[in-house]
């Protein structure tokens, strides 16, 4: 029953059908203003293209197993060519949504991050060095490489975080997303982040757009890096793209459960404690935890 009390109109299959089309009619005529509308990127295409880059950087961990010496190196000289067909056409399908004919944009688009790819792999190399280096129960460099999620997501956001500057925010977000719901750790795509970054654990991380974050830093779960509040522009809307987030400069460590909001900059070698709340600066070398608990007799 609605709030009414009354029973809903019971539509047969045809008539809901029918009545999602013409839903379907005005949202696309309001969003498109009027000309044809455009085919999406493929999420599947985009998640299973990022999983063949992923493969040609590391071919020993997820490519084919069994490759030789000789058929890696083809197996990544195909790869590579593969991807660069891919995301020409998912580039060219995400900017066809904003600009008419695209083409020789779209084929930039994906020259340049097949280019990418070698800075991107060393970049990536300090995070594993940096992972296992700071983890204890680490036992080897592809164990890192295989098993940990923080690892796993860093790689994915590098990915993306190249994809959004080259201009194609959808489809880095889909890759984000993607390593969001696998690892449980949300890193927005234009997030800056410098070498040897490493989150251990990594369950329910959250880094936002606009945060920046320094040499060989290291966050532990349940961190975030947020925005304290968001500006209007005066008749309602949202104003998008400006710095909200925190900067985290080299060699900080911020410990399980800790929220940093707002466009405060963490000076260099600092540590946050477990479960604190920080939304001022801090100087280079500080140390911030919660109070003590304290123990009292019943």
């Amino acid at each position: 029953m609605d709030r009414m009390g009354a029973e809903p109109e019971l539509l047969t299959i045809s008539a809901v059908a029918e009545r999602l089309r013409l839903i379907r009619m005005v949202s696309q005529q309001r969003r498109y203003k009027g000309r044809a509308t455009p085919e999406l990127p493929s999420r599947p295409e985009v998640i299973g293209l990022a999983d063949q880059v992923i493969s040609a950087l590391y071919p020993r961990h997820f490519g084919p197993a069994g490759l030789t010496l000789a058929e890696t190196d083809a197996y990544v000289l195909q790869s590579l060519a593969q991807v660069q067909t891919r995301l020409t056409r998912q580039a060219w399908l995400e900017l066809c949504l904003a600009e008419p004919q695209p083409e020789p944009r779209a084929a930039r688009i994906a020259e340049r991050f097949i280019s990418s790819l070698v800075r991107l792999r060393d970049l990536h190399d300090t995070d594993i060095a940096a992972a296992f280096a700071g983890d204890p129960s680490a036992k080897s460099l592809d164990e890192v490489v295989f098993c940990f999620p923080g690892v796993a997501a860093v790689l994915r956001h590098r990915l993306a975080h190249e994809l959004c500057k080259l201009g194609v925010p959808m489809i880095a977000r889909i890759l984000a997303e993607h390593a969001h719901s696998t690892t449980g750790i949300d890193i927005n795509p234009g997030a800056e982040i410098g070498p040897a970054f490493f989150i251990d654990h990594g369950t329910g991380v959250v880094i936002g757009e606009t945060a920046v974050i320094g040499r060989n830093v290291r966050l532990y779960q349940h961190v975030t890096l947020g925005a304290k509040r968001f500006e209007d522009d005066g008749e309602g809307g949202l104003v998008k793209g400006q710095p909200r987030h925190p900067v985290v400069e080299d060699d900080v460590v911020i410990y399980a459960g800790a929220t940093i909001l707002g466009r405060i900059t963490i000076g260099k070698g600092s540590v946050i404690g477990g479960g604190v709340w920080l939304t001022r600066s801090l100087a280079p070398g500080s140390v911030v935890t919660q109070a003590l608990p304290e123990q009292r007799q019943a």
